[in-house]
């Protein structure tokens, strides 16, 4: 993916093929990084270029992301993978199912999302689970009072 550029977005819709899998995906580009896209300009093909102002491969691409996690500061194992992670944790916690994170993802295992999304669903079930015992205790109170 790390070959994306302009002519992958039409319609406001990125349309990608994976590298690893051959996932063909359709996601549409959040209006944030939309107006990203337009505030930056772009010479070539590729949104990300090397210095020599080629194309990154893959391998290339997450050496110089760990590069820069590391001049950073920024704790080992930061990996542009992570990224990936945080998109379908960020997505869990808006409430969306394996499916919907996975139609974005491109995983084609939900298991993988599931391992991804864990602590989000505990967190927002958790939520849900007390939320709803809270209602169900106002109704019965409720109830017995009148």
């Amino acid at each position: 993916m790390v070959g994306m550029g302009p002519q992958h977005i039409r319609g406001g819709v990125l349309f990608v093929r994976q590298q690893k899998t051959g996932v063909s995906l359709s996601i549409p580009v959040h209006t944030q990084l939309q107006t990203i896209i337009d505030a930056t300009p772009v010479n070539g093909l590729a949104f990300l270029m090397t210095a020599a102002g080629r194309p990154f491969t893959a391998g290339g691409f997450s050496n110089w992301f760990r590069e820069m996690c590391n001049q950073a500061g920024l704790p080992k194992g930061t990996s542009a993978h992570g990224l990936r992670k945080a998109a379908c944790r960020r997505l869990a916690e808006a409430g969306c199912s394996a499916n919907v994170i996975a139609a974005i993802s491109g995983h084609k295992s939900l298991q993988e999302i599931q391992r991804y999304t864990m602590a989000a669903d505990q967190v927002r079930m958790a939520h849900a689970g007390i939320d709803a015992m809270q209602s169900s205790d106002r109704t019965k109170n409720t109830k017995l009072q009148t």
